[in-house]
């Protein structure tokens, strides 16, 4: 930095790290440029920018806290505007392979940083311990030090701090959903006081740092769901089995929807997305079979699964759960691939419609075809046949089954349209969603490229 000159920063993202990192630049006596498409307040001393592009123009510091999601994106919106000199600290929560995505796209046009966040924005500020690896490091740790960052320069390529950080979140995010499990088990059973002081007294920081875990997890859950994942996948590459990390992720999975009654919210935010870009967030894993179809061209559906488990060619379950299904529920019926007899009919879907049932998804076959179109009542089957079901049993509603290959328990998000059918893992789903669009992004700015070319 150069006495008496105005350095400025681009923090891209102002939510809570954002502003607190704006602040504090403002506060410096930095010219600070924000952007953020979303609602979020303007921090003091910031300059709320139109677009990516001018936030990052003339900048000798660009801040990256968008979310992991959003962080290659804004990269490539960032990179016309960029100072070859500038650096670009990509502080985002995300994975190694995003942060090396991010320092593909920007190249050359500036110096790239992958910066790990390790601690509590809320609790130390600007001050907060930031790991940072890539060529340009030194130079991020003294820009950094304006805001009197705890940076430290770990050496390495970009990537290595935010695998250094995926490391320890294994026990700091592991910690967190164990606390709030505690804490709900107490509260559960009118002990809470008494569980929270055991939890403190085990804690350094005694009831201080019960409440920054307990309170943060839970401010936090989706977001630190997906840096778990991203934690296990990496224990996965080292060889090492997780399976506590993966219940933690689960853990803050459901607090996430507890907290925004999620169930039907995921669902319908699924309901525009193509089976196949769910798939592809997905590993392709979660398919069911192709020989389950639409029964009718242009059907989609996307709601929680209510399963059913019946004998071949028999429907008495299916009556059961008409009974005990939720308005936004969608059926899903192992039936034993049978296509001999149908388990469902015209008479059957007009009820389901009434019940506000969105779809079903059957492992055998249906009949009246052309009413179900005309009732635009979504149904995917292994076959069509005319031939009407026994109604004797046995069978049983909202079991664990197999449909089609595919694993479905009773509230996992069912999608299904023209491709296929898939079933996401109900504690996985918020997971699943972000992937999901993510793909769906990044197709249209492939599909756009393409179609230039064309042009």
């Amino acid at each position: 930095m150069i006495e008496g000159v105005t350095m400025k920063v681009a923090v891209l993202g102002l939510g809570e790290a954002g502003a607190t990192y704006a602040t504090a630049f403002a506060a410096a006596g930095w010219e600070v440029s924000g952007y953020d498409p979303g609602a979020t307040p303007t921090p003091a001393g910031t300059g709320r920018a139109a677009s990516t592009a001018e936030a990052v123009s003339g900048a000798d510091l660009v801040l990256g806290l968008t979310t992991a999601a959003h962080a290659v994106t804004a990269a490539e919106a960032a990179l016309p505007a960029l100072r070859a000199d500038a650096v670009y600290v990509d502080l985002n929560a995300s994975s190694p392979e995003t942060k090396r995505r991010v320092a593909e796209v920007i190249g050359a046009s500036a110096q790239v940083v992958d910066g790990a966040i390790i601690g509590s924005v809320m609790a130390f500020g600007a001050r907060v311990t930031v790991l940072l690896s890539g060529a340009a490091s030194a130079d991020a740790v003294r820009l950094l030090a304006a805001v009197d960052s705890e940076a430290e320069p770990i050496g390495g390529e970009v990537g290595d701090a935010t695998r250094r950080k995926l490391l320890r979140s294994v026990f700091m995010k592991g910690l967190g959903a164990l606390i709030t499990e505690a804490v709900d088990a107490g509260a559960a059973a009118g002990e809470e006081a008494w569980m929270r002081e055991q939890i403190a007294d085990a804690l350094a920081g005694g009831t201080a740092s019960l409440d920054r875990l307990n309170k943060g997890t839970r401010l936090h859950a989706r977001r630190r769901a997906a840096e778990l994942r991203d934690s296990i996948r990496l224990l996965a590459e080292l060889g090492v089995d997780a399976p506590v990390g993966t219940g933690a992720a689960d853990r803050h999975l459901a607090l996430a929807r507890r907290a925004q009654d999620d169930t039907r919210r995921l669902a319908d935010a699924f309901a525009d997305i193509p089976t196949a870009a769910i798939g592809d967030g997905r590993d392709r894993l979660g398919f069911v079979a192709p020989h389950i179809r639409p029964v009718w061209a242009g059907a989609r559906a996307a709601g929680r699964a209510l399963t059913v488990l019946t004998r071949p060619g028999d429907n008495w379950a299916l009556h059961q759960a008409l009974a005990q299904a939720l308005p936004g529920d969608v059926l899903v019926v192992n039936g034993g691939g049978d296509a001999s007899r149908a388990l469902l009919g015209e008479l059957i879907a007009e009820r389901a419609l009434n019940r506000g049932i969105r779809g079903m998804v059957i492992d055998g076959a249906v009949r009246d075809a052309d009413e179900l179109r005309d009732l635009g009542f979504p149904v995917w089957a292994a076959g069509v046949t005319p031939a009407g079901p026994y109604k004797d049993g046995p069978g049983h509603v909202g079991v664990p089954i197999a449909v089609g290959g595919a694993v479905c328990a009773t509230g996992d998000i069912v999608v299904a349209d023209g491709d296929g059918v898939f079933v996401v893992p109900r504690l996985e789903a918020e997971a699943a969603l972000l992937a999901a669009q993510g793909v769906v992004e990044d197709e249209a700015r492939r599909r756009a490229a393409i179609r230039r070319e064309r042009a």
